[in-house]
């Protein structure tokens, strides 16, 4: 914070929090004009115990907004709802699914093309978007971030030109088109159920049909709560279509449980050493791969292994 340039006009920061109390100490210091909430879901449960708990350590960043600050909040989630209609301010609405103040109305998907096309809604407005990011869960994290830039000004014009520009983040849902024909969704940075869920809705809306398989790190820091969570995850990925399912890591053992239970094929590795050893031999011509996982887990050297069998676009 002290060392803002003088001549910025803005600052966005992302305020991570891994412990009751860190959220509030953040948002005093940072003084925000806006708040954006974008989910409350089960991740660091370790440390928080229940997704009340997280829920209720999140609204402490309205702690250090000025008065009169704007909150930015999504209407789907009904966590996010109730720390935002707790606001005495402003707030601005967004969603896919409720009416809200920004809303994405017929949403589309291309098979074997990444990313998104609706219209966004404001009011009795609308503009076309075409986003190149896989998944529900990045349309949402659009429409969280068009509507604090619109409230802050930018023309709801300017904010669909910016959507066709935005690009991944390494290891954050990048999309590889191999030599072979093969898609290999790298999403490898880091991994919790919800975003375990969206991603591997998002890459079976890419596939197209062809043949959907992933691999899957342990989910960290889940507490007690891990083995379900993990058991939930693998009966999805199978119930979405993947096979085969490799888990890598400890607790990915009760995910391949799972999802074997649950009709696919599955592999474990100890490792993800053990998995990039063993990745490129299953990818077939024409296959989508997922890779998720914890930080801890270090999947991108699976990601490694079949680019570099693999000559990639």
């Amino acid at each position: 914070l002290l060392g803002i340039p003088e001549d910025s006009e803005w600052m966005v920061a992302e305020m991570g929090m891994s412990t009751p109390g860190e959220l509030g100490r953040l948002s005093r210091l940072a003084r925000p004009e806006v708040a954006v909430y974008t989910n409350v879901r089960p991740a660091h449960l370790v440390n928080f115990g229940s997704v009340e708990a997280i829920a209720r350590a999140k609204a402490e960043l309205l702690e250090g907004l000025v008065e009169g600050g704007l909150v930015v909040a999504n209407r789907d989630d009904p966590r996010v709802a109730a720390i935002a209609e707790a606001h005495p301010g402003p707030v601005a609405w967004y969603a896919i699914d409720r009416d809200a103040d920004y809303r994405a109305r017929r949403l589309s998907t291309t098979p074997g093309r990444p990313g998104s096309r609706f219209e966004l809604a404001v009011g009795g407005r609308s503009v076309t978007v075409e986003l190149a990011l896989i998944g529900r869960y990045n349309v949402e994290n659009f429409l969280a971030a068009a509507a604090c830039a619109h409230r802050l000004g930018i023309a709801l014009e300017e904010v669909a030109a910016a959507a066709a520009t935005v690009a991944p983040e390494a290891m954050r849902g990048v999309v590889h088109r191999l030599a072979s024909g093969a898609l290999l969704v790298d999403d490898s940075y880091n991994s919790s159920p919800s975003a375990l869920a969206g991603a591997l809705a998002g890459a079976r809306q890419l596939a197209a049909g062809a043949r959907s398989w992933c691999v899957l790190g342990d989910m960290l820091e889940l507490g007690t709560s891990a083995a379900e969570l993990h058991r939930a995850a693998g009966a999805e990925a199978a119930r979405l279509g993947f096979s085969p399912v490799v888990g890598v890591g400890e607790q990915a053992r009760e995910l391949v449980a799972a999802a074997a239970a649950a009709g696919a094929e599955t592999r474990w590795c100890a490792d993800a050493a053990a998995a990039a050893e063993l990745a490129p031999g299953l990818l077939a011509a024409e296959d989508l791969l997922l890779v998720k996982g914890s930080r801890g887990v270090g999947l991108e050297a699976v990601v490694a292994a079949v680019l570099a069998a693999e000559e990639a676009d």
